[in-house]
């Protein structure tokens, strides 16, 4: 096929639109499902929040390292025989794009529960295995390794208990304190390009 950076930008805005409109699906409906799934573990809703934000936070870190792994590989493979009339870069893009099956995506849910089984916020609940959030983990890997094949990539906010709440990062939950400046804890984290919030995540907020 004929290639162009125009076509190049239509494909990425395109794919954009669907990845950013994913996430958003995965915060309404499959985030509400974990959830009731959880509760019937777990009876406190702050660690039931606490667990799949950490799940979503997570994911998109295993998501980005097996990326930027696989992208060596396939850089290094084009290399050798390489000659345009796109760079390099964007045919190892266009690569990844294509074969994005060949992901391991198994492989990074398995490093995810295992990265939730050491977080001191939320590995003491002994009543739950987390390995019953493979599903929400699974589509979580998926869609970030997606994420990461646009220009520029998308990523989720870093977050920490106690930062200063944002309205321009963060919605509140509705049972936070609404006169409380300070986040107590997170329940869904933000989604940015280039630095800058194009969908917002949610917080609870207390005194």
């Amino acid at each position: 096929r004929s290639w162009s950076p125009g076509r190049a930008r239509h494909i990425n805005a395109s794919r954009r639109a669907c990845l950013v409109a994913r996430f958003g699906f995965i915060y309404a409906q499959e985030r509400f499902d974990a959830e009731s799934l959880l509760r019937t573990y777990i009876s406190d809703m702050e660690t039931v929040q606490r667990i799949i934000y950490t799940a979503a936070v997570e994911s998109f870190y295993a998501a980005k390292m097996a990326y930027w792994k696989f992208k060596i590989q396939v850089k290094e493979a084009l290399a050798l025989a390489h000659s345009g009339p796109e760079s390099l870069e964007d045919a190892v893009l266009d690569y990844i794009v294509c074969h994005k099956d060949a992901y391991d995506v198994h492989a990074s849910v398995k490093e995810v529960i295992r990265s939730m089984n050491i977080n001191p916020k939320i590995s003491f609940p002994p009543e739950i295995d987390f390995i019953v959030l493979s599903t929400l983990i699974q589509e979580l890997c998926c869609l970030a390794f997606s994420m990461q094949t646009l220009v520029p990539p998308l990523d989720v906010a870093f977050g920490i208990d106690g930062e200063l709440f944002n309205e321009s990062k963060y919605y509140r939950s509705p049972d936070s304190d609404f006169t409380a400046a300070f986040v107590a804890y997170h329940v869904w984290p933000a989604l940015v390009e280039d630095g800058v919030v194009i969908v917002k995540g949610e917080v609870v907020t207390k005194r």
